[in-house]
């Protein structure tokens, strides 16, 4: 029977996948303000690195079934972008609670790794321009930083231009 990779003390699902994975990645964690407007904002300014690198995760709703889509916290998610990127109609925000049940992490902490369900999960085009990324390590205040490549592998994501300024 095989055994099921456990959290190591401050781990996280998302962590705990990159590390049974053997991906390369290095966690951020910075002190989390609740009165913050903006997560993906607040962790660049926290990080000291460029918005443009730094990638928020959100769950719409394409056709019925929920959808990832990562991208630049420095623009905005076009969902007619995402909706044709996934061969769909139409897309529209998920709703939070479906988002964080199905996910099983809560909003401004949702990783696009080590979901509770796998999500099928588009990853901006923009990605390819940078070395690492950072998106969120699986709750407020923790960043993980990979390559685009392997967040791309290990997400299945598909590469297309679903972020706007």
């Amino acid at each position: 029977m095989a055994k099921k990779a456990r959290k190591a003390a401050g781990g996280t699902p998302a962590t705990v996948a990159l590390t049974a994975a053997g991906t390369e990645f290095t966690v951020h964690a910075y002190e989390h303000d609740p009165s913050s407007a903006s997560y993906g904002e607040e962790a660049a300014e926290a990080l000291g690195v460029p918005p443009g690198r730094v990638f928020k995760t959100l769950v719409a709703d394409v056709d019925g079934e929920l959808t990832v889509a990562v991208v630049p916290v420095a623009g905005q998610l076009d969902l007619k972008a995402l909706a044709s990127a996934v061969g769909g109609k139409r897309a529209a925000m998920a709703d939070p609670a479906a988002a964080e049940r199905t996910t099983g992490y809560v909003r401004g902490g949702i990783s696009p790794l080590g979901q509770r369900k796998r999500l099928r999960t588009v990853l901006d085009a923009s990605a390819a321009d940078h070395a690492t990324i950072c998106v969120s390590a699986g709750r407020r205040g923790l960043e993980v930083e990979l390559s685009p490549s392997d967040l791309a592998e290990l997400t299945s994501a598909v590469l297309a231009p679903i972020g706007r300024a």
